[in-house]
This record gives structure tokens, sequence and C-alpha cells, in this order.
């Protein structure tokens, strides 16, 4: 159904800036689907040029650039490198816990029919990778890396499937979303439970304590954005001395962070329209110099409304989102994605790593997500979107097999040697490069036959 409300048009008394026309192009390039995408994968070649150039020492050196945070007597003191996954990570890890909640309260994993389908393609597009890798490195001490194949990038498969256009039918990105979804939430189950050192309890404790008091400060009404950002640096702290991996944190915060509204729907648009009325009739004058006292109280009292009215849960995520999409992954990808080889290149791609890496991103994701939706239709547990067969699903599946972000980020934690780690940099690095353009000449095959 077409939207009934006419499109926003900015008024023709807004002031021109000299600037303007040059930030225009910059503005539409960060408005596009595939932005986040492009940053991600530009801040990955950059990485991999310099790490494979004369300088890619230089690389390895600055990421490795002790930098400490001194507070009285507490000194905590971690590489540019660790600095970046253990703690910017935090952001990307947090806005993924606001999705999450989102998705369980209100979106595609809000009820057992929803839910089941995008769950079922997420653990079968997670078992069946982890079983390939498995097998590759059976009895040896990589089998470690079994997780690293089982992620799949959330930014890098919606930014090939948005270059499709939309000739793509949105029950197929509300799936591969919905996945995607689920497909976090079982990545960070794998890491908090499989990828964690040893547990300091007291700081766990102290961090459950204050999580807590997050959930407390919800129930009471709470809802300054300052005090949860405190309450949940102070966790990250905790768990970053618990041995947990301190990203996990940021997840169990975003899960306090309340989702309701102080004033329902109706409720604001009386109070928003009783205030511009009264905007209106003020005696307003020529111009665009400073407002009046009274223009300002007015306007301020349309900002409490607007506050009101939304949910901090979801002005946190739309706030944060550009921040994780255009840098925090970007950097991310710039501090991973590099491979300064500590060995023969050879060697590396003849890893078992590598290898177990690639079969079970290009060849497992496809599978498990196809096979699960499968079984789920002929059983009957699940039923497809209308319209949708299950090729399509495969098609999909084979996009989910892009693991990037968290599938390099696992592999960080996996591995201690750095050419295991280099190895499963490369199987991620080429199993994400082949996934993309097979999942996308699939899928643009499946629309053709579709129409």
């Amino acid at each position: 159904m077409a939207d009934p409300s006419p499109p926003f048009r900015q008024s023709s008394a807004t002031v021109q800036r000299p600037i303007d026309p040059l930030l225009r192009p910059l503005a539409a390039f960060f408005r596009h689907n595939v932005a986040g995408a492009a940053m991600l994968l530009g801040a990955a070649v950059v990485a991999l040029v310099w790490a494979a150039s004369p300088w890619g020492e230089v690389y390895r050196d600055l990421l490795h650039t002790e930098v400490a945070l001194t507070i009285g007597p507490y000194v905590l003191g971690k590489s540019i490198h660790h600095w970046i996954n253990d703690g910017v990570m935090g952001f990307f890890f947090f806005v993924v816990g606001l999705e999450l909640k989102r998705e369980v309260l209100e979106g595609e994993l809000s009820s057992l029919g929803k839910a089941i389908l995008p769950v079922l393609c997420a653990l079968g597009g997670m078992a069946v990778p982890a079983a390939l890798y498995a097998a590759v490195n059976l009895g040896r001490d990589t089998i470690s890396g079994w997780g690293v194949p089982m992620a799949t990038d959330i930014a890098f498969a919606l930014g090939v499937l948005a270059l499709l256009g939309e000739r793509v039918p949105p029950s197929w990105k509300l799936l591969l979303t919905a996945i995607a979804v689920a497909d976090d939430l079982g990545a960070i189950v794998v890491i908090a439970l499989f990828y964690t050192e040893g547990i300091a309890f007291t700081a766990l404790a102290a961090g459950g304590l204050l999580v807590l008091l997050a959930a407390a400060m919800n129930a009471l009404g709470v809802r300054s954005h300052l005090a949860y950002f405190l309450v949940g640096t102070a966790v990250w702290l905790c768990f970053l001395e618990s041995g947990v991996h301190a990203t996990i944190a940021a997840v169990i915060v975003a899960f306090t962070i309340p989702a309701r509204t102080r004033l329902d729907s109706r409720g604001m648009a009386r109070s928003l329209d009783e205030l511009v009325k009264t905007y209106a009739a003020l005696p307003l004058p020529e111009g665009n110099g400073l407002l009046k006292p009274y223009e300002q109280d007015v306007l301020h009292e349309i900002e409490a409304v607007v506050e009101k009215g939304t949910a901090p849960l979801q002005r946190l995520e739309h706030e944060l989102m550009p921040l994780v999409t255009f840098v925090v992954l970007p950097l991310f990808a710039f501090a991973n994605a590099g491979v300064v080889l500590s060995g023969p290149l050879h060697e590396a791609i003849a890893s078992p790593i590598t290898f177990g890496v690639v079969l079970g991103l290009v060849a497992g994701k496809p599978l498990g997500v196809g096979l699960a939706a499968l079984l789920a239709v002929r059983t009957g547990i699940a039923s497809l979107p209308v319209g949708m067969r299950v090729a399509d699903v495969f098609a999909l599946g084979m996009l989910a097999g892009i693991g990037f972000t968290m599938s390099l980020f696992i592999g960080e934690l996996a591995f201690d040697a750095p050419a295991r780690i280099d190895a499963a940099k490369i199987g991620t690095l080429a199993a994400s490069a082949i996934a993309g353009v097979a999942g996308y000449g699939m899928l643009r095959r499946r629309i053709g036959r579709a129409r």
C-alpha cells in the first residue's frame, strides 16, 4: 500500500551555505544503500595493500603501538589493535544488541511463527560450516577455529543485495536480515561460551551487579543516554578484567535500554500539532537571525514531546548506526584485514585453516541455510514467504557466506600464532569475495526466473 503522507520537501526559506555544493555529493553517497559496504571494502583494501607493500611492517608496528589509559592508580594499557577489537567494537556489539532486542520485541523474531524459519536457517548456517571446518581439521590443534566460518556479515550481505536494486522482493531482504540477526546472536553465544579465557569471578560478579543496576534504571524510568553510557562503560571494564570477552558486555547492556515511549503516537501527534500551531501564531520576525526567547521555549517543548514519544532504544540505534557503519566497522576492517605474512604465502594458502574456512563459508553456508529451510517446509514446521522458493533460500544462503567482520573477529580469538591468524584472514577474505560474487549471480538469476 502506498504511503498516504506527502513527501517531505525542504522549505524554500532555508539559507544555502557556500559549502553545501561540496557536501551534497558526499551526503548523497552516505545515504546510498551500499555506502556502508563500500566503506568497509575500501578500508579492507587499504589494509591489504599496505600490509603487502614494502611498508607492511609499519602497518603491523602501528597496530601494536601501546596506548595506556590512566585513572589514578589504575592503568589500562593495550595495543591500538586491542583497543579497536576490545573497545571500539563495543559500539558495534551494542548496536547488534539493540537490533536483537528490537527484533525480539516487534520485528522478525517477535513470535514463534515469525522467528522459526530464520532461526532454523541461521542454526543450519552455523552448524554445517562449523562441521565442514572440523572435518578438514580433525585431529589437528587448528580445530579451535571451527567458529570462524559460522558468521555472516550483514553489512556486506545487504550491500550486495542492494546492488540488485528494486527487483529484489522485500521478503528476500527481510529473511536475509532476520537470518543475519539470528546468526549474530549465535556468534555472540559462541564467543561467550567457547572463546573466553579463564574467568575472574569477582570482576564478573561486579559486572553482573552493574547490569542489574542498569535493569533497575530501566524499571525506574531512567531514560538518560549518559547514565546508561556510564554504567555500560563500568560493565565493560568489569568484563574486560573478568576474562569474558568485553564486547559481550555491550550486548547485555543493550538489552537493558528502555524500549517503551512515555507518550503514545496519538498523544504525540496531538501535542506536536498544538505546539506547531502555537509557534505559527507567534509574532515571528523576518530573516534567519537568532531566535527570540518565546520561540526557543516552544521549540524546547517540541523537543521534549519528541523525546517522550520515542523509545531510547530506537533513538540510540538511529544515532549510533552512522558511527558504527562509517567509522567503527571500517576501522575494524583496517585493523584486521591486513595480512603481514610471517611465512611463505603458499603455506598460508595451503593451510587446513584456510581451506576449512573457505569450505565452510562458500559451501557450508548455502547448504546449511537451504537444507534447514527445506527441512522446515517439508515437515510443516515453517513456511516460506509468499512467492519465495527453496532455491531462493539457497541463493540467499550463498550471500550469507560473506563472513568478514565477525569471522575476522572470531579468528583473532581462536588462534594465538600470527601464522594461523593470517591463514584465517586469508580464508575469510577469499571466501567472502567468492560468496559475494556467487551470491550476486545466483540471486540475479533467481530474480530473472521469478519475473
